[in-house]
């Protein structure tokens, strides 16, 4: 690709930049296997409920909808709930701490071919931002030692506080854009989430790069991606 075309990139962060989808992951697994457990269901939390229900979702738009796949309904609760309530924002403040302890406690490196690319947007003066739904963006950012490369990060407190609609809207993308001056014609999206990569084929951005982190190449290419790519180095080259 020739990044003359293009004049800002805005990347997901985990899993495009940081390989922080593993500690969601874990926290996922630890929050609704005890929470099933609890209330006696038989049915297991398995991984790809992860890819299926919760991957790319704001955290409370996450455990309603795996909640709606176990035709489960909580209270909606308030973000200020406790973590130890029984609500649906209850149980994302609790997936929040179970994720603040893996990372205390395994650190972060970011992927390396996706710190390479950052070199090469950066020779080439392209704009960068960090687009997630994530309200641990910051957290997640320092711990990678990457925050200092980014001006602009639209994350999900950005989102809660600007009333912005989450993946697979596209509005935090767009967001984004608007921060940087840039048109959505003239940026180019990265995303490992199918929820992700339908937002930004849906806010029609000039170029949606899919990053195979495990959803598989051609979901990703049916959810929208114009190009698929296994690491972030393959764009780096050009």
């Amino acid at each position: 690709m020739d990044w003359r075309d293009y004049d800002a990139a805005l990347f997901d962060l985990d899993g495009v930049l940081t390989p922080t989808a593993g500690v969601h992951m874990r926290a996922w697994r630890r929050l609704f296997s005890d929470f099933l457990i609890k209330r006696g269901i038989d049915q297991p939390y398995l991984d790809s409920d992860y890819f299926t229900y919760i991957d790319g979702k704001l955290r409370y738009d996450g455990v309603r909808s795996f909640l709606e796949s176990r035709g489960l309904q909580l209270a909606e609760g308030d973000p200020s709930d406790s973590p130890e309530a029984e609500t649906v924002c209850g149980l994302g403040n609790r997936k929040n701490e179970f994720f603040a302890e893996v990372l205390h406690e395994e650190g972060l490196e970011p992927y390396a071919g996706s710190v390479q690319l950052l070199d090469h947007l950066a020779e080439c003066g392209t704009k960068v931002a960090v687009v997630t739904s994530s309200r641990n963006a910051s957290a997640v950012l320092e711990a990678a030692d990457l925050r200092p490369r980014f001006d602009v990060v639209v994350d999900g407190n950005v989102a809660s506080q600007k009333r912005l609609r989450g993946k697979p809207s596209p509005d935090t993308f767009v967001e984004a854009a608007n921060q940087l001056g840039v048109p959505v014609e003239r940026a180019v999206v990265f995303e490992d989430a199918v929820s992700g990569v339908e937002a930004g084929h849906a806010g029609g951005f000039g170029l949606v790069v899919g990053v195979d982190r495990g959803v598989g190449a051609q979901r990703l290419t049916d959810s929208g991606a114009d190009v698929v790519v296994a690491d972030l180095a393959e764009l780096a080259a050009s």
